[in-house]
């Protein structure tokens, strides 16, 4: 899996590239990661990047042009997914991420200040956000993509990993424990140290359920449910009524 970044400020990036795991997976060739300064391809004296919006409005939109030309100079990016990260963009998601992951490559630009010149839309293929809210920068942003997006390629960590995971069936995760068994009064749930794996995964299916009924019961929509499953959710609801 390749990443190409374009940013003004790379070295926000390089900070999570140093991080155990990510350092692994490109140190192994599973991952790379090139982060371009756009700011390198601004074409005036003094290599600025924004200007001042037509029609006025508060602070500075970055030009289309020296990312534009940043992104001529990508090496096989007409069959790369490029992705520009906005709060108007569409909400990432699981699911989303699961369908980046089937790229090779990905493309990422990060803008700053109030924006870019929408004419960057001509060159990528979709805006992507991480929340209904409004950063500094794509930076952050970007660096969840990478993140999200990495954890999914094979070997980068332990296969098995994400099939459990919070939104994996549009179901958040249930709860897990570690030693020691019991902590100020707080004690691991007996039932994961009965040994009877049947009864183990009933109850981690109904803590899954639980917690996504709690807490996005908006995902239950979305998830694969059997007619255990709604019979164990049958049995949420009377418990919290």
């Amino acid at each position: 899996m390749r990443f190409d970044i374009l940013t003004l400020f790379p070295d926000m990036i390089k900070g999570l590239l140093n991080d155990s795991i990510l350092k692994r997976a490109i140190e192994k060739g599973l991952l790379e990661v090139n982060l371009i300064d756009f700011r390198e391809y601004s074409t005036n004296k003094h290599h600025t990047v924004d200007d001042y919006a037509y029609s006025g409005g508060a602070g500075m939109l970055i030009s289309v042009e020296p990312i534009h030309l940043a992104m001529k100079e990508i090496k096989g990016i007409d069959n790369a997914k490029k992705l520009l990260m906005s709060p108007g963009g569409k909400t990432l998601t699981q699911e989303k991420v699961q369908e980046l992951a089937k790229n090779d490559h990905i493309v990422i630009v990060c803008g700053h200040y109030e924006g870019i010149d929408a004419r960057i839309l001509n060159y990528v293929d979709e805006e992507v956000s991480i929340g209904d809210y409004v950063l500094m920068g794509g930076e952050v942003p970007a660096m969840a993509i990478i993140e999200a997006v990495s954890r999914l390629v094979p070997c980068v960590i332990s296969n098995d990993s994400p099939k459990d995971e919070s939104f994996s069936e549009n179901l958040l995760e249930y709860p897990q424990y570690t030693h020691p068994y019991e902590y100020d009064g707080y004690k691991v749930p007996d039932i994961l140290l009965s040994g009877h794996h049947a009864n183990i995964e009933k109850w981690k299916r109904y803590q899954s359920l639980k917690k996504t009924y709690l807490v996005r019961p908006d995902l239950l929509k979305k998830a694969h449910l059997t007619l255990k499953d709604h019979q164990m959710l049958w049995e949420i609801k009377n418990e919290e009524n």
